[in-house]
C-alpha cells in the first residue's frame, strides 16, 4: 500500500494512505485534497486533475500518452511535469511518491 505526498499551493504537504489499483486522482477525491478538481470523474476528458510530479518519479509513474499530453495542452502552468493524476494508476513502486498540486487547475 503506497503513500503519497501532496503539496499543496501553500506548500503545506498532505500525506494519505493509498490503495493498489486505484488512479491518484481517485486516491486524491477519497482523501479531499484540495485543488483536485477532477470534473469528467476520471475519464480523461477534461485537465482539472492535473498535478506535477517530482522528477526522480518520472521514470516510475511513466510518460503521458498521446491523448493526456492533448488533454495537459489545456492546463495552466503545464510543464515537463505534468500529468493528470487519473492516468497514474497506483501501485507498490509508488511508495512515497510526491505531487505538486497546481495553483490553478482549468475550469
Amino acid at each position: 500500500m503506497p503513500i503519497v505526498h501532496f503539496i499543496l499551493p501553500d506548500q503545506t504537504q498532505m500525506t494519505v494512505d493509498a490503495a493498489d489499483g486505484y488512479s491518484l486522482m481517485e486516491i486524491a477525491r477519497e482523501k479531499d485534497v484540495p485543488g483536485i478538481v477532477a470534473e469528467c470523474g476520471g475519464g480523461a476528458i477534461c485537465s482539472t486533475c492535473h498535478v506535477h510530479v517530482l522528477e526522480k518519479w518520472l521514470p516510475v509513474v511513466g510518460p503521458a500518452s498521446d491523448t493526456e499530453d492533448m488533454l495537459l495542452d489545456l492546463a495552466p502552468g503545464r510543464d515537463a511535469t505534468s500529468r493528470l493524476s487519473c492516468q497514474i494508476m497506483l501501485d507498490a513502486t509508488m511508495n512515497d511518491l510526491t505531487v505538486r498540486v497546481p495553483e490553478k487547475q482549468a475550469q
